[in-house]
């Protein structure tokens, strides 16, 4: 099934709107977890990745419809490699 672009673009717009709260206020609640979104809302905040995984499973069975990431990362930041190993 395609993503339905309707609740992927809640599901962006909600995750810029709370990290651009996470800028303004590194004391946001947001800061430095990991948040998940479920068609266009916040379903669970985690310090890691498992507990954010299993939240979305229960709110949503559709990975189409779910989000998440790290609070307070520039993911529109460009980063360099000089050096590889």
């Amino acid at each position: 099934m395609p993503i339905d672009p309707e609740i992927f673009e809640q599901n962006r717009k909600l995750a810029d709107q709370i990290n651009a709260e996470v800028f303004a206020n590194p004391q946001s609640p947001y800061a430095g977890k990991f948040v998940g979104i479920a068609n266009g809302r916040v379903v669970a905040v985690a310090d890691n990745l498992d507990e954010i995984d299993d939240a979305l499973e229960k709110a949503e069975p559709d990975p189409d419809k779910t989000f998440y990431f790290e609070a307070g990362i520039d993911y529109g930041a460009v980063e360099y490699i000089w050096e590889g190993r």
